[in-house]
């Protein structure tokens, strides 16, 4: 349906200036929808035409009031055609407040920021986490310390946000913090978010994420392989302190369990499986998504090694994952192990070595670690050089068996 719009010029006669002359107000209507404003011009009443909204007379300031008048009408007009186009609907209030040139206090990037994190906070436990939150907030942070830094004020109409500025917060990031490029791409991506947010609200304005593509780099999560593991399985500490954060990383990367989730673990979710095998049936906290892992032999005898020894139903005493990662890099010096061994390289081992090495499919490892989508099952797991030796050397054996029995 065709919108109705309307502009009605009218004098504002129940209060006349000091000079007798009345202001010109301006009403904009909208399907029935009506706002109106001074146009801060003012004549004598007696030469108002009513009927056309028009100054009457030929003389140098009717000509001129005329002039004016019609500027507003066609700059109304031009605003009004834009929202259309834009948008589909016109709200009369938001052609006011373009025309007038006020800003609200939500058509601003900070503020819309914190609306967005103040709506996402309701959802931490729900449907996301406290950490998410929390580099959503950082996020605005980082916002707010380039705005004050490159405009010199507090905050920025989301009308003025232009590819270049997207370019320019990228840098700025880069230039003065130590996080890689990817680290930085992921700070634009929340900034996006927000502008979409910002653009569900009602706010228009040109999308400058339209001509900037988010393009991350390929990088090595590495992994730990058989050997590596083993040595660390295999390990005596003296220490109980690594003798336990050594558990736990290895029951991880038996299981591919996050640092979080296995911090969560309960004997609630050891459970029997249809096939008379015990599983780890469990949610991740991440996502919520259903991660289910056979037990096996090593993170099963770890398991033993605990139990009944903690409160509330917990499997495994854990630190800090600070901590945990402290007590890692200290594991790998004394097992000669050159790598740089984090809690999470555990996940990224299960999926390479333990299960791709050993013949399980990637839909299955993807299904295992609770992965919505294979493509990030694709980051965590490699084809490793051994598996690749084996799978060729299966393949030359079928081949040579055809040829003989060809002979």
């Amino acid at each position: 349906m065709k919108s109705t719009f309307r502009i009605l010029f009218y004098l504002k006669k129940n209060q006349l200036k000091k000079n007798g002359n009345a202001v010109i107000m301006v009403r904009i209507t909208v399907d029935g929808e009506q706002t109106q404003f001074s146009s801060k011009l003012d004549i004598d009443p007696d030469t108002w035409d009513v009927s056309s909204g028009r100054v009457i007379g030929r003389s140098a300031q009717s000509n001129q009031l005329n002039r004016l008048l019609d500027d507003i009408r066609a700059n109304i007009n031009m605003h009004y055609n834009r929202l259309m186009s834009c948008d589909g609907y016109v709200q009369p209030q938001k052609i006011r407040n373009i025309f007038l040139g006020v800003e609200e206090k939500a058509d601003t990037l900070v503020s819309l920021f914190t609306q967005h994190n103040e709506q996402y906070k309701l959802k931490v436990g729900m449907t996301s986490t406290h950490k998410t939150y929390s580099r959503y907030e950082l996020t605005k942070q980082r916002v707010i310390d380039f705005i004050q830094k490159r405009f010199k004020r507090n905050d920025i109409a989301i009308k003025e946000i232009t590819t270049v500025f997207i370019e320019d917060f990228y840098l700025y990031i880069r230039n003065n913090t130590e996080c890689s490029h990817n680290s930085t791409i992921k700070f634009v991506q929340r900034l996006k978010t927000v502008l979409i947010y910002a653009r569900n609200s009602g706010i228009t304005f040109l999308d400058p994420f339209a001509n900037y593509k988010l393009s991350f780099e390929r990088t090595d999560r590495g992994y730990l392989d058989q050997s590596e593991i083993d040595l660390i399985y295999n390990k005596e500490f003296i220490s109980e302190r690594l003798s336990h954060v050594r558990d736990v990383f290895i029951f991880s990367c038996y299981t591919g369990l996050s640092y979080v989730d296995v911090c969560k673990l309960t004997r609630d979710d050891i459970k029997m499986g249809f096939d008379g095998n015990i599983w780890i049936m469990t949610k991740r906290h991440k996502t919520n998504v259903d991660s289910n892992i056979r037990l096996l032999d090593v993170p099963k005898s770890i398991l033993i090694k605990y139990e009944n020894s903690l409160p509330n139903g917990k499997l495994l005493a854990t630190v800090s994952n600070q901590k945990s990662n402290e007590y890692l890099k200290e594991i790998a010096s004394i097992c000669g192990i050159n790598k740089k061994i984090t809690f999470h390289l555990a996940r990224h081992s299960f999926a390479t070595t333990i299960c791709l090495s050993n013949g399980v499919p990637i839909e299955t490892v993807s299904k295992m670690l609770g992965h919505t989508n294979i493509k990030t099952t694709q980051i965590y797991a490699r084809i490793t050089d051994m598996k690749m030796s084996n799978d060729m050397e299966i393949l030359a054996q079928k081949i040579n068996a055809k040829q003989q029995t060809a002979v």
